[in-house]
């Protein structure tokens, strides 16, 4: 995404999901700053989250205490939102996610569906060469 030309990870998230299925584990890694981040790419598909800038920002802060608090703050964010969205577990949230996720059209920069026969190739088609 340096070039501001691709799609964010976040936004093909439930097209990645149709694409590879239930039995392929999805990790979202990227664009993770806040509690909330983690509720989203949960409910949008991901089986897990990776959280490493807030790892390494409060290790940089505070050694292992900094790391500690990093974590304990996004675990609080989670189960805040969580709660406001009336789930208390992941496969609630993930249940419940049609109805609970609003998705703003002017902000999803969809370039292209995900063919499952092409999936990892259709993703970035601004990056791939001629066919």
């Amino acid at each position: 995404r340096q070039l501001e030309d691709s799609v964010a990870t976040f936004d093909v998230l439930p097209e990645v999901r149709d694409a590879v299925g239930p039995d392929v584990e999805v990790i979202l890694d990227g664009g993770v700053r806040r509690g909330l981040d983690i509720v989203k790419a949960l409910a949008r598909g991901a089986d897990s989250v990776a959280i490493g800038r807030a790892y390494l920002f409060g290790l940089a802060a505070g050694g292992e205490a900094g790391v500690d608090k990093a974590l304990s703050i996004l675990s609080r964010d989670v189960y805040l939102a969580m709660g406001l969205l009336g789930c208390r577990t992941v496969a609630e949230l993930k249940a419940k996610a049609p109805e609970c996720m609003l998705v703003n059209a002017s902000s999803a920069r969809r370039q292209c569906a995900v063919d499952r026969s092409r999936a990892g190739y259709t993703l970035q088609p601004s990056l791939q060469g001629p066919p």
